[in-house]
């Protein structure tokens, strides 16, 4: 579904320069080598040396800004491709100035343009789009290529952390990790009622599980 673009879209995105790592060139394919290097360190990013974590797909942030006040020692970089969207997640951390949280405005798949490898300690995944059809399986943030595209971002022994409400998503993304060498760790085929403590609950995750939906999270390593 396209969403409806916001009023004075542009004048937002303007004041939310501050959080914005980059506004990318899109027109540019990801996979191709860039003619400039323009991926930076996070200590270039946050001036600091602490640890950061990724969040692709951030939607309207309350996942980011939650993680982020608990935890102010750990830089976050929250991704989202909706400009309409990402205006109202870099609202809520303005309002509440959390200065440990930036934000790209981009597709996954042009991370490593913005980000040196071996920046990241860990990459959240909640509630990707599926993507049901098999022919668009590559558009999966668990497909191959994104899951190598990972292991270059990340530190040695770095960690996804994917929750999801579908079933099958959730079997073709552990298929995935195995056949791309991941060490799998802590599956959970019904997250709320687990022993699982600490889970911060996504604005998708709590529709879902008020329907009675079950959760799906499972933890994925890099060896």
């Amino acid at each position: 579904m396209r969403l409806r673009r916001k009023k004075n879209l542009d004048q937002r995105l303007e004041f939310s320069q501050e959080y914005l790592i980059k506004i990318n060139n899109t027109t540019v394919n990801p996979y191709d080598e860039p003619e400039t290097d323009e991926s930076k360190t996070t200590k270039e990013l946050f001036g600091n040396d602490n640890p950061t974590h990724l969040e692709i797909g951030c939607g309207k942030g309350q996942f980011i800004l939650e993680l982020a006040s608990r935890n102010p020692d750990i830089n976050y970089i929250a991704v989202e491709l909706q400009p309409s969207v990402i205006v109202d997640a870099v609202k809520k951390i303005a309002e509440d100035d959390i200065r440990n949280v930036k934000f790209i405005l981009s597709g996954a798949e042009y991370l490593l343009r913005y980000l040196k490898p071996g920046s990241i300690e860990r990459i959240y995944l909640n509630f990707s789009t599926p993507f049901p059809k098999k022919s668009q399986k590559n558009k999966r943030l668990t497909y191959w290529r994104y899951l190598e595209m990972y292991k270059k971002l990340m530190v040695p022994g770095g960690e996804i952390h994917q929750k999801t409400d579908n079933m099958h998503f959730f079997e073709f993304s552990l298929e995935e990790y195995s056949k791309c060498d991941y060490l799998i760790r802590n599956i959970s085929l019904d997250l709320h009622n687990s022993d699982f403590e600490g889970n911060i609950v996504t604005e998708y995750e709590k529709k879902f599980a008020s329907q009675g939906m079950p959760i799906y999270r499972v933890e994925a390593v890099v060896k």
